[in-house]
């Protein structure tokens, strides 16, 4: 088994952290608020660390599940005196292909391994270890962290060169914000024609329209309930990535860039902690 770090004990990566223990990998954790850190031990066997340097120190296997470009430089700076020859640093943080590449340089300078390996399947997948984690990177960084990830992974795939992890998260979340919105006007649909939205989805589910959205959301979104799952705000933040990289690429997303001003209505509405699939609150189904 390694020694591992987990920086970012957040609704995602406190349970990500939780199954490398299980895993029988030795964890040293840190999170910027230590009450976290402390809840973390509590139920966990492993250790929390004062700082990034001093969880990183010793590592074999650095993992970081932050917020954003800045949380993740910032982090790295800390822990990077600590890093070392041989060290694999992962990042499953939904964060930009160019800071990627940029810490990939700055591992390589130190004789350290990087991937990028954003995370998908939402609070539910990493509760139950079954996250769907894109990669980018080199061939022996990947082999070397794939073991390691395993632990909270349902399926891990090596998309392509550092950056491209990053790049592939993207396409999941352009997926993602077109199939919600045509949802929560179908359901919305629905609504307005007077029909029984359980049966039509019912119906519909079994066919081409199906999708995991449908499937876990259609109700709580007819119910107006949204005070769970993936947050607006944080769906917005990865869309302004997405945004980005498709100015830097020539990519043409007029869908994403309508459904990212959608998200913005939510905002105003007061929801920038709901769930994604409060995109329907715009059409009238106001949250309980």
């Amino acid at each position: 088994m390694a020694r591992t770090a987990f920086l970012g004990l957040g609704v995602m990566g406190f349970h990500m952290a939780g199954h490398l223990a299980k895993a029988g990998h030795q964890v040293s954790v840190w999170n910027r608020s230590p009450e976290k850190a402390a809840a973390w031990t509590g139920v966990h066997r492993g250790e929390a660390a004062k700082d990034p340097a001093s969880a990183v120190f010793g590592a074999e296997f650095v993992l970081m599940c932050l917020g954003d470009d800045p949380d993740v430089r910032a982090v790295f700076e800390a822990f990077e005196p600590s890093l070392g020859a041989g060290m694999t640093v992962i990042d499953h943080t939904t964060a930009s292909a160019g800071l990627a590449r940029e810490l990939a340089e700055r591992c390589k300078a130190k004789g350290a391994r990087f991937i990028d390996a954003p995370v998908s399947g939402g609070e539910a997948g990493a509760i139950n270890g079954k996250l769907t984690i894109m990669c980018g990177g080199e061939d022996a960084a990947f082999a070397a962290a794939e073991p390691v990830m395993n632990a909270f992974a349902r399926k891990i795939t090596l998309i392509g060169e550092t950056g491209a992890g990053q790049l592939a998260k993207s396409v999941n979340q352009i997926c993602i914000a077109g199939i919600v919105q045509g949802l929560a006007e179908g359901l919305h649909f629905a609504e307005a024609a007077g029909l029984d939205a359980a049966k039509v989805i019912e119906a519909i589910s079994g066919g081409a329209a199906q999708s995991w959205q449908m499937e876990n959301r259609w109700k709580t979104m007819t119910e107006g309930k949204f005070d769970f799952g993936f947050a607006v705000d944080w769906m917005r933040k990865d869309l302004r990535i997405t945004l980005d990289a498709a100015r830097e690429t020539g990519a043409s997303l007029p869908l994403t860039a309508t459904v990212d001003q959608y998200y913005a209505d939510v905002q105003a509405m007061g929801g920038a902690r709901w769930d994604t699939s409060s995109l329907i609150a715009r059409l009238g189904r106001k949250p309980d």
